[in-house]
């Protein structure tokens, strides 16, 4: 337990950040997960809606510091790689 004044700041502000980073790291792995189902389906032109809507924001987490900068790129690589493979 958190003794000093300066301590217990530190905990509420804690608090606040990992509520704030549980929020958009769920709404990243929501838009991933909407392009996994776009491929799993087999549907090309919602798989690219869907991949448009989900790099901006897997970078944009990773710009907060939420995800790693090369788990960002491999997970947004393998998926556009995915998705343009269903166009042949």
């Amino acid at each position: 337990m958190a003794n000093t004044s300066s301590a217990k700041k530190c905990v509420r502000k804690m608090a606040r950040k990992t509520a704030v980073n549980k929020n958009r790291r769920t709404l990243v792995r929501s838009t991933l997960r909407k392009v996994e189902d776009a491929i799993t389906a087999g549907d090309q032109k919602l798989a690219q809606a869907a991949l448009a809507v989900a790099e901006p924001a897997m970078m944009r987490a990773t710009s907060k510091g939420i995800f790693h900068k090369n788990t960002s790129a491999r997970k947004i690589s393998r998926l556009s790689k995915r998705v343009h493979a269903m166009a042949k």
